[in-house]
Formats: structure tokens, C-alpha cells, sequence
């Protein structure tokens, strides 16, 4: 099961809201109407002739023209390298904005902005700080009424429905859940347009459990013209999948979304009673000398997951917690401090604090000694590189619609795009990626930390970069 953030992160602001400040006195001289949803992620200030290889993409570059020469070519490299829009100071350099960089941001589809020369760039940026701050208080408490309400639904004598319900108000879209075949059990909310509807079962069959022979993502998500669709697995081991359509996703969904998840997982979890049962009668069958073949079927079908842990305090009561935290009561700890946790279903693992874990890839109980192995390898790759969790990947090329779906988060960033597939092409370099895209060393750093972000991926893992390389080549 996926767990969900503590809290979304800092959502952009609308360039409307800026242009209303009448403190700033901004004014929009040139590009499409700011009213047409413009959003603006950072401030960044430059005076250089050519800015594009400082950029990320989303930001209000703020320039008082020091060296412009060429203002169709400076608004061309701004537009490409994904700018939001152009703030430009009529003071020192200039008394008015340039014709011809009004002309060039109108033929470019550039947001032009006038910053009057009573109005600082550090005023201008301390009032984007301002409004991200104030948009963030309002996410933060859309998320918490929103967490509130699906507990209240999980409480009610329709538990499921009640959920489905208020996750299709809170995102102001439709909720549906499918089984493992995709076949629709409850739905709430308006029904989206066909396109979407069958967008949300595309993402169903990647999200579940054996749908390749590569281990299923935990969520995935598309876009399409009726707005932002998403699946999710649900933990419960019956192969269930949330599926989502709204108009729209704010920085809030996905954790909203995940407490969904969480709470629909318990609530179609199989009663754990019969679990243990079978899995008390497992093991005395092997106490009394029936072989692993004969008793797996006593585990259930699968798929199951095993865990090796490393850390914690060194008593069974950390091991036993760390088990309960993970959702098995199948914890076997070491001498050494080690521990292996078998789950009973391919849920969601995450990091725990305290705690180093490698993760086999989900497996039938024929083939538990090998994910065992797997499940090894990973915990100490874990240590070696200094991280909270490793999972053991199979990797393999994939198809044009996985990876479209696989890179669909850096869609609108071509910067990034680009700049994520030298640096794989480099095995990672730096310096020779900086120097193949004539850009700098840290602007190579921070576009593929923001990639990696947007992905939520881990570029360490080599597996995760064979796997964007296939992505990238075929999407």
C-alpha cells in the first residue's frame, strides 16, 4: 500500500494573481492573457544574453535587459527552455519595455510583464514566496478536511461506496473501483467522457498485479483532453485497482488519493483470521515432515513478498513492530540485528525510519527462495550506497505506451527531457553533460533532480535508469 505524504508540496500560483497585486503595479504589455491560466512556479532573475541554461522551466524571469541584443532570439531561448513568463524592469536600462521584445513574446506566445520602476525584483519575488505560502495554508487544509471526511466514509455501514463517494467530491471527479479483471464493482461521481473511462482501465491493467512480467508500479497516470487520470493498487492481495478521472490535479490529489488507498485496502482486505490459520497449519505440517512443495498452497496463491531489514534496536520488539508496520506477523529476526519479513500480499513497502530494507520482487511461494536471494542482494546494495530502501527490479525494453506513460510526468518539460537522456547516454557525467548541452554543471544537477522528482523515481538505481533509457528510446 502506498503510504501518503505528510503533505502535498507547494503548489504554483496563477500569473492573475500577480498582475492583481496592485502594490507590484505589474502590468501584462504582451502574450496570451494571463486570465488563460499561466502558472508560475519560481522567480528567477538574470541579466545574461542568453538565460536559457539557468532555467528549469515554470519560472517568472525577471530582467532588466542589461544585455539584450537580439529580443526574438532571447524570447526564443526563454520559451524553449519552458519559462512561464517575463518580468522586465523599465529601470536602469531602460524608460519603456523595447518594441520589438513586445513583438517577439506576441509572435512566441510569451507572458510580457511591466515592472514599473518604483517595484524591486525582490519585491516581486518576495510577493511570489507570499502567494506560494498562502496557496500552500489553503492546500494544506483542503487536504486535512479532505482526510477527515474519507475517515468518516470508512466509518459508515457502506464503507466502500462512502469512500468512493467522497473521493469523487474532494477531487470533484469520478472514482471507480475495478477488480482483477477490470471489471467495475463501485463507482462514484460523474462519469467522464468514453476517451477517459477507458484511459482509467488502460492504467488499471498496468497497475495490476501479473499484468506483465515485470513487477507492477504502484500507481500510474495520463493525460487526455477530458483532464488527469490515474490507477492505484490496492494492498488487500485481491488484485483491486482505484481508478480516477478529474478535470484537473492540485498539488493535494495524490495524497489525498493515497489515504484513499490506504482505507479502501483495509476495507477489501480478506478477514486475517483464515490467513493465519492456513499459515499455523503450514507450519505444523512442516514440523511434522511434509516438504515446502506440499505446504506452499497453505500460504495462498500469492504473490508474496520478502523483506530483509537491517537496524532497529536490536530486540524482537523492534523486529515484531517493523512487521506490524509493514502488515505481516511473519518476522523471523536474527542474532545479528537482521530481519526477514515475509508479506502475504505484494502491498506497498515504504521506508521506515530507523531501518534499511531491501525488497524482493513479488513471487508464488515455489518461488520464495529466490525472492529470498533477491531480497538479499537488495537489502545490501541498500547499505552499501547509504539508502532507506532498495527494491529488487526485473528491467526489460518497453512498449511505446509504457513508456509514453512512464515519462508522461516530464511531458511539458523538453528541457528536462533532453537533459535526462544525455546524462543516461553519459552514464551520469556531470561534466560531460554540461559540456555536450553547453550548459552549466549545476544546471545539469538541478534538471535531473527536479526529473527525478517529477517521477518519483531514484537515479541511483541502475535499474532505474536502464529502464528510463528503454522509456526514452521508444517514447
Amino acid at each position: 500500500m502506498p503510504e501518503p505524504a505528510t503533505s502535498p508540496p507547494t503548489p504554483p500560483i496563477p500569473l492573475a494573481s500577480l498582475l492583481a497585486d496592485a502594490d507590484l503595479g505589474l502590468r501584462q504589455v504582451a502574450g496570451p492573457p494571463a486570465a488563460e491560466g499561466t502558472a508560475v512556479h519560481m522567480v528567477h532573475t538574470s541579466e545574461m544574453a542568453d538565460p536559457y541554461p539557468y532555467l528549469l522551466g515554470g519560472e517568472l524571469l525577471l530582467s532588466a535587459g542589461v544585455l539584450l541584443k537580439d529580443a526574438d532570439r532571447y524570447v526564443a531561448r526563454i520559451v524553449e527552455a519552458g519559462a512561464a513568463a517575463l518580468g522586465f524592469g523599465v529601470a536602469p536600462v531602460y524608460d519603456t519595455v523595447p518594441a520589438e521584445l513586445v513583438e517577439a513574446c506576441d509572435r512566441r506566445g510569451l507572458p510580457l510583464l511591466e515592472v514599473p520602476q518604483r517595484t524591486t525584483f525582490t519585491a516581486v519575488a518576495r510577493a511570489v514566496w507570499r502567494l506560494m505560502a498562502e496557496a500552500r495554508h489553503r492546500e494544506l487544509r483542503r487536504v486535512t478536511q479532505a482526510q477527515q471526511g474519507l475517515a468518516s466514509a470508512a466509518a459508515r455501514p457502506d464503507p466502500v461506496p462512502a469512500v468512493l463517494h467522497q473521493l469523487a467530491v474532494r477531487l470533484e471527479g469520478w472514482a471507480v473501483l475495478l477488480d482483477a479483471d477490470g471489471a467495475r464493482l463501485y463507482a462514484a461521481g460523474r462519469e467522464p467522457a468514453p476517451d477517459a473511462v477507458a484511459g482509467v482501465a488502460r492504467l488499471a491493467r498496468v497497475v495490476s498485479p501479473g499484468a506483465s512480467h515485470r513487477p507492477a508500479p504502484a500507481s500510474a497516470t495520463d493525460l487526455v483532453d477530458a483532464g488527469h487520470l490515474s490507477a492505484y493498487a490496492l494492498g488487500g492481495g485481491e488484485g483491486l485497482v482505484l481508478g480516477l478521472a478529474a478535470p484537473a490535479r492540485e498539488a493535494g490529489d495524490h495524497t489525498v488519493a493515497g489515504v484513499a488507498v490506504v482505507l479502501l485496502s483495509l476495507l477489501t482486505a480478506p478477514q486475517q483470521g483464515t490467513d493465519a490459520g492456513s499459515r499455523s497449519a503450514a507450519l505444523v505440517r512442516l514440523l511434522l515432515g511434509a516438504s515446502p512443495t506440499a505446504t506452499a498452497p497453505l500460504l495462498g496463491p500469492g504473490p508474496w513478498t520478502v523483506i530483509h531489514a537491517r537496524g532497529g534496536d536490536g530486540t524482537p520488539f523492534a523486529a515484531t513492530a517493523l512487521g506490524a508496520t509493514l502488515g505481516s506477523a511473519l518476522v523471523d529476526p536474527d542474532a545479528d540485528g537482521s530481519v526477514r519479513i515475509l508479506l502475504p500480499t505484494a502491498r506497498e513497502v515504504t521506508a521506515q525510519p530507523g531501518w534499511t530494507l531491501g525488497v524482493s520482487a513479488p513471487s508464488d511461494p515455489a518461488a520464495l527462495p529466490a525472492a529470498d536471494t533477491q531480497a538479499a542482494r537488495a537489502v545490501r546494495h541498500a547499505v552499501a550506497t547509504r539508502r532507506d530502501l532498495v527494491r529488487h527490479r526485473e528491467t526489460a525494453p518497453l512498449s511505446p505506451d509504457e513508456a509514453r506513460l512512464r515519462l508522461a510526468p516530464l511531458t511539458d518539460s523538453p528541457a528536462l527531457v533532453e537533459t535526462l537522456r544525455t546524462w543516461l547516454s553519459l552514464h551520469g557525467s556531470w561534466d560531460r553533460t554540461a559540456a555536450a548541452m553547453e550548459i552549466h554543471r549545476n544546471t545539469v544537477r538541478q534538471r535531473i533532480e527536479r526529473a527525478a522528482r517529477l517521477l518519483e523515481e531514484d537515479l541511483d538505481d541502475v535499474d532505474v535508469r536502464m529502464e528510463l533509457w528503454f522509456a526514452l528510446r521508444h517514447g
